[in-house]
This record gives structure tokens, C-alpha cells and sequence, in this order.
């Protein structure tokens, strides 16, 4: 049992601060001038801006010369009557003239005057001083004496605009990185890693031990590099982690990092890339000087694809400055003055689409195969991640391990967070296996939708339609177990059934694909055979059995007709099972297309014929299991069973028979699928 903590008392200012341990960031203060300076002078432009804008809207002040002031006394336009207020100083005199107040009566429907402001120049004029009294003193004008303005109000209102323009440059040029910063942007962006702040090392790596084994000599040579120089050997100058999406690449190079005890440098591929031309290359060259002066140091550049593509291949994305920055990066690497002390770790998922001149040898000296891990990596990968849970004893992780191939690490990460909060979120103590299994089926095929209302009739489709894909499984020999049924909405999915491998699979026979064919038409053969129609619920399982029976054709060489002659070079990543594929080249004729087309249709018709005969002979079979799967709405293993066992329903090999769906990923349904057959991923397919 957990102890309870007793509740802390609030700190007082006197208390004595925790000293600060090494490795942790120090506490940020709340108190800084900087700061405050900032909200000091933001606040004095909110006051005298308005301030200054008010004064300016009360009224302009017109200029006259002396000539034209004379001329408006002695013509009485400027008299006592007028409210006249004149004010005489060293250099000129100002007076206000503001018209006499309209009658009570009249208030309220004229609106009141803006006195008007004059102001007569009288530099250089001190001759005409005695004549400007007398003629004041005659019409009986009122006046004052102004003094002279102060020389600070002067300069204060002269270099107040420029000081408030440089304090917001400073606090921009503070803000992208400090006063130089506007000549910056050649420095790079590469993170240098402090040891005592990398707490991950080979020990927390699992399910990838070669990748791991090929690091590990990496790590030797930078701690021991006489051991090899001694035979003349020498450091190789990169490593190219290569692997599909999530198996750990970057949690590999996090380790090497904490195991060489040297100088990590982390950059991403986008980092070279900026807006003005040439900065790619300086950053490059600005990155490996600064590893150089820490040498032997490492530098690690993550999704390398984004820096290094084909130089002129015409690719989405290709320009002149990328490809600078790409001929700067392989200068760096092994150049006339390269230095061999610097080596170079980087991480793609899409190796195909590198430049040769960055693979060769010299340069990224070894490529690392991260791959899927196998059962025991899987397992190996949960029991890591276990860790942070309360599992229940009834959890079997090996058994968990079988059931999920296909998983990479991200994959095992996600499945055992969501089975932590589906037991919170159940108010359990511990996870258990339910909680495991729903976190698979979650991972795989989403979140279930148990109340989403759908229609009898289009349930009753569902049912039928899954029950097909399940009995056509269950009558073919080569085909995985079926695990589940299930009408419940889950995804973008009305139903799905999930099937799971009995062992590891790492290669796919020419038998094994047509059965697979032939599970994934079994859904609208049984909407066929029931309703004399089918519906737009098999978009999905059409898509998918044609692709497989394309790559039968054009890629594995599956076709008698056509021979063993690959017909399709899409440069499609191997780790890419959902990505992007360029536009295919074709190396034949019109003909040739024409009947790869025709032998793709023979493989697709002769599945659906056979799963047709499948279904038909076992009509009364496929009848029960709909209607109990429509009353449980999710029929197990053991219920599928009793049911075959009663109608004697074993996988049988027949002339003709071919079948259903491959083993590659399972892709989520497009959004008017209304079924999904689900199955679990095998390596290698």
C-alpha cells in the first residue's frame, strides 16, 4: 500500500532553498529587470500616446506673420470681446481667439467653437518690440510674458521617439536570439548534448539487438580508437539508420549518445533548410566546425530524406538550394580537409530516395537495418515498458507478444498506454488482459463506437457480410485463425473480423495470396448470396484484393500466363506500406498492360468463384452464425467453434480453391466502408 503524505506547509521567505543537484534544470526566478523595463515603458506609451493625441485634436495652430497680426488688431477681428488670451515670448507670441458664446437659447442647437491657435513669429524682430507694447496698450489688449522653454524639454522631445524606436529594436532583436542575431542565420541550430543530461543508454533499447550489436562497436571506436588504428584500421566516417516508421531509430542514436561519453550533436534534416539562399551550406559547415573543435564528437541528423534527396531527379520538392546544402554536407563528410574525427549518424525511413554520392562508402560507411521486431523483441519491448504500470497476475506478456505481429516499438508503446487508461478509466487497481486485448483491437482498428445508432436492416447486412469473410477463413486451408466477429461500429468501420497468425510469417506463398484474395470477397459474395446485391461496404475488400493480385502479376511473378518478369519498378519505399508511390514508368507495350490487366481480372474472378461455392454449400452455417452474431453483436473464438464443430466445417482443399487477404499492415477503412476485415500484420509480407 502506498503511504499517505501529509500535506506540506506553504514555504515562507526565509526558508532555505533546495540546493540545486546536477543535471536538473535551475529554478527560473520570477523577479527579472529586463521585464520590468519592458511593462515600464509599454505602460508609458499607452499614457503619452493619447495623451499627445488629444492635444493634437483640440486644434492646429496657424502661423501668421506680423504684417497680418497688425492688420487684425487694428481691423478689430482680434479684441478683448473675443476672449483674447495673448502671450508673449523670447521668440514669438501665441494668443488664442475663440468667438463670443452663442445665447442660452441658441445652446443647445449650435455646438460649441474650438478655439483657434495663433502663433506669430518674432525672431530677429526686436526692433519692433516698443511699437508691438504700444499698440497692445492702446487697444487695450490684456498680455503675458512667457519664459524661454528649458533646454531638457527640448532635447527630452527631440530624442524621445528615436530612444523609444531603439528599445523596441532590442527587444525584437532579443526575441530571434539576441543583438547579432540578424546576422545569424548562417550559425547552426545543432543541439549540443550535455552527458549528465542523457539518461538513456543501451539498456533501455530492446527488440533490435543487431542494430544495437553494430552501435555498440561504433561507441568502442570512439572510446578506443587505438585498438583498431593499431591494425590500421580507421573510424568509419557515418552510420544510416535505416527502418520503417516507430522501430526506435532515434531512441537508438538517444543511446549511443549517452554510452560515447563524447560530444553529441542532434540536428534535424529541416534545420538546413531557410529562406535565403546559401544559409543551408553555412550551417553545415558552421556545424562541423564546432563539432571539430570538441572532436571525436558525434553528429546525429534525424530524417536526413528532408537534407540529402537525389540532386536533379525531379522529385517533389527538389531545388538549387537543397542541393547545395546537400554538396556542402558531402564535402564535410569526406572532402579534400575532411576531419575523421567527426562521425556522422543519420535516420530515414525513405533510403530510396538519398543521393548515391551520400551513400557510398567514405561517407555513410555502414548502414543499420532497424527492422520489426521478431516475438521475442516484442516481448522484450513490452517487459520495458511495463515498468511504469500495475499490471494483474492473469497478464501474459509472451502470449501478448504472439498476438501483436507487425507491432514496432511505438506501436507496443501505444498498446500498453491504452490499456493503462482503459483500466483507469474502468476504475480498476491493475491492468489486466481484457484491457490489453481492447488496447490491440484499438491500435489496430480504432475506437469503438458503441452508441452509434444503426439501422435492423443495415446491421443484419453487416452481420452477413462479416460472416462471410469468417466462414470462407474458416473452409480454406493456409489461412490465420479466426480471433473475433464483431458488428460493433469501431473506426470509420460498421464491423470488422480479426484475424490473428498462429506463428511468425516472413514470406507469403503464390497459395497463400489467392486464399487471402479469397477471404477479403467473401463479404460481398455473402451480400451477393443473400440479397442479390451488394452494397458499397466491400470498397475496401475490392481495393485490397486487387492490389494483391497486381503485385501477384507485375512484382512476385505469380502468373503463368505472363512469367516470371517483374512488370513494375515504383520506387516505392520498402518501409512505406501507405506511402506516397511516383508515378509508375512502364518498360512495355500497350499489349503487354492489356493483359497484365486480364490476368489481374482472372485472379480476382476465380477468388470470388470460389468463395461463392464456399458459401453457398454452407448456407445454413453462414445463417446461424449471422443471427447469433446479430444477438451478441461480438462472437469470440470458442463461440466460432462450437458452431463449425456442429456442421462438421473443416478447412478442405479443393480443385480450384483460392483465397483471401494478406498479411501486410491493416489499413484503416475509407470512410464509407462498412466493414473491415481485420488482420494482424506479419513481418516480411
Amino acid at each position: 500500500m502506498p503511504r499517505s503524505k501529509s500535506p506540506m506547509p506553504p514555504p515562507s521567505d526565509n526558508a532555505p532553498q533546495p540546493p540545486h543537484l546536477p543535471g536538473k534544470p535551475k529554478p527560473r526566478s520570477d523577479k527579472g529587470p529586463s521585464s520590468n523595463l519592458i511593462w515600464y515603458l509599454l505602460i508609458a506609451a499607452a499614457v503619452i500616446i493619447p495623451a499627445m493625441t488629444w492635444y493634437n485634436q483640440q486644434g492646429k495652430v496657424e502661423t501668421i506673420t506680423y504684417s497680418d497680426f497688425v492688420e487684425g488688431i487694428e481691423a478689430g477681428k482680434f479684441h478683448p470681446g473675443n476672449m483674447f488670451e495673448l502671450t508673449i515670448g523670447p521668440h514669438s507670441l501665441a494668443f488664442q481667439d475663440q468667438p463670443k458664446k452663442p445665447d442660452v437659447a441658441a445652446k443647445s442647437a449650435e455646438k460649441p467653437s474650438i478655439a483657434k491657435r495663433y502663433r506669430v513669429n518674432l525672431l530677429g524682430q526686436d526692433a519692433i518690440q516698443p511699437q508691438l507694447l504700444a499698440m497692445l496698450r492702446e487697444k487695450k489688449i490684456s498680455h503675458s510674458y512667457d519664459e524661454a522653454p528649458s533646454e531638457m524639454i527640448a532635447v527630452f522631445s527631440w530624442f524621445f521617439m528615436p530612444l523609444v524606436f531603439v528599445l523596441l529594436m532590442l527587444m525584437l532583436m532579443r526575441r530571434v536570439g539576441g543583438p547579432g542575431a540578424a546576422m545569424s542565420f548562417s550559425r547552426s541550430r545543432g543541439r549540443l548534448h550535455a552527458q549528465e543530461d542523457l539518461d538513456i543508454s543501451f539498456d533501455d533499447v530492446a527488440g533490435i539487438d543487431e542494430a544495437v550489436e553494430e552501435l555498440r562497436e561504433v561507441v568502442e571506436f570512439l572510446k578506443k580508437p587505438g585498438k583498431y588504428q593499431a591494425l590500421g584500421g580507421r573510424i568509419p566516417r557515418g552510420v544510416l539508420l535505416v527502418g520503417p516508421p516507430g522501430t526506435g531509430k532515434t531512441l537508438l542514436a538517444k543511446a549511443v549518445a549517452g554510452e560515447a561519453g563524447v560530444p553529441f550533436f542532434s540536428l534535424s534534416g529541416s534545420d538546413f533548410v531557410e529562406m535565403f539562399v546559401g544559409v543551408g551550406a553555412a550551417r553545415v559547415r558552421d556545424m562541423f566546425g564546432q563539432a571539430a573543435a570538441k572532436a571525436p564528437s558525434i553528429i546525429f541528423i534525424d530524417e536526413l530524406d528532408a537534407l540529402g534527396k537525389v540532386r536533379g531527379s525531379g522529385m517533389p520538392g527538389g531545388h538549387d538550394e537543397r542541393e547545395q546544402t546537400l554538396n556542402a554536407l558531402l564535402v564535410e563528410m569526406d572532402g579534400f580537409s575532411s576531419d575523421q574525427s567527426v562521425i556522422v549518424m543519420g535516420a530515414t525511413n525513405r533510403p530510396e530516395t538519398l543521393d548515391p554520392a551520400l551513400m557510398r562508402p567514405g561517407r555513410f560507411d555502414r548502414q543499420v537495418l532497424v527492422d520489426l521486431p521478431d516475438v521475442k523483441g516484442r516481448e522484450a519491448i513490452l517487459k520495458i515498458h511495463i515498468k511504469k504500470i500495475k499490471m494483474s497476475d492473469d497478464v501474459d506478456i509472451q502470449k501478448i507478444a504472439k498476438i501483436t505481429p507487425g507491432f514496432v516499438g511505438a506501436d507496443l508503446a501505444a498498446l500498453v498506454n491504452e490499456a493503462a487508461l482503459l483500466a483507469a478509466r474502468n476504475d480498476k487497481t491493475k491492468v489486466g488482459r481484457d484491457d490489453f486485448e481492447e488496447g490491440i483491437e484499438r491500435v489496430v482498428a480504432g475506437l469503438e463506437k458503441a452508441s452509434r445508432i444503426i439501422p435492423p436492416d443495415e446491421k443484419q447486412r453487416t452481420a452477413y457480410h462479416e460472416c462471410g469473410h469468417a466462414l470462407v477463413a474458416c473452409s480454406l486451408p493456409n489461412t490465420d485463425p479466426v480471433h473475433k466477429i464483431s458488428i460493433i461500429p469501431r473506426g470509420r468501420a460498421l464491423g470488422y473480423m480479426l484475424q490473428r497468425p498462429a506463428d511468425e510469417r516472413f514470406n507469403r506463398t503464390q497459395f497463400e495470396l489467392e486464399n487471402d484474395i479469397c477471404v477479403l470477397l467473401g463479404g460481398i459474395s455473402a451480400e451477393q448470396i443473400v440479397y442479390h446485391e451488394t452494397s458499397t461496404g466491400a470498397r475496401n475488400d475490392l481495393e485490397r484484393a486487387t492490389e494483391i493480385a497486381r503485385r501477384m502479376v507485375m512484382e512476385f511473378g505469380m502468373s503463368s500466363k505472363l512469367g516470371r518478369v517483374n512488370y513494375r519498378n515504383s520506387g516505392q519505399s520498402p518501409f512505406q506500406s501507405n506511402g506516397y508511390v511516383p508515378r509508375t514508368e512502364y518498360a512495355h507495350s500497350e499489349e503487354t498492360v492489356r493483359e497484365i490487366d486480364l490476368e489481374i481480372k482472372r485472379l480476382v474472378d476465380q477468388a470470388a468463384t470460389t468463395a461463392m461455392e464456399i458459401l453457398t454449400g454452407s448456407r445454413a452455417v453462414l445463417e446461424q452464425m449471422a443471427r447469433e452474431l446479430i444477438d451478441v453483436e461480438v462472437m469470440d473464438e470458442a463461440r466460432l467453434n462450437r458452431i463449425l464443430d456442429e456442421h462438421k466445417i473443416t478447412p478442405q482443399i479443393k480443385p480450384g480453391t483460392h483465397a483471401s487477404v494478406p498479411h501486410p499492415a491493416v489499413q484503416a477503412p475509407a470512410p464509407d466502408d462498412a466493414d473491415k476485415t481485420l488482420r494482424l500484420p506479419a513481418e516480411g509480407a
